[in-house]
């Protein structure tokens, strides 16, 4: 029971430090952090992988696979974010900037 509550408390204490870290980043350093963190989301990714291929019941192949599944949507979705981000400092055609 102790092990179960000490869990959620680190998961509300990583909600609550991420939202007040997250909160105070520049617009101007989001591209560089959004790249950093897909580098950091692929390796999640990749042990998601692992361990879903190493499940045995059906409850950790699904609690597996949902974890592939959200680990890549967040993956693509930061390289979406960041592709559109990085169009606006593109040179437009008739030579404007």
């Amino acid at each position: 029971m102790t092990e179960i509550l000490l869990g959620a408390y680190v998961f509300i204490l990583a909600i609550v430090v991420g939202f007040e870290v997250i909160g105070r980043v520049p617009s101007m350093l989001h591209t560089p952090l959004m790249s950093g963190t897909n580098a950091i989301h692929g390796v999640v990714l990749v042990g998601a992988i692992l361990v879903c291929g190493q499940a045995h019941t059906t409850l950790t192949r699904i609690i597996g696979f949902v974890a592939v599944l959200l680990g890549a949507l967040n993956v693509f979705g930061g390289f979406v974010v960041s592709d559109r981000m990085l169009l606006m400092f593109r040179a437009r055609p008739g030579g404007r900037t």
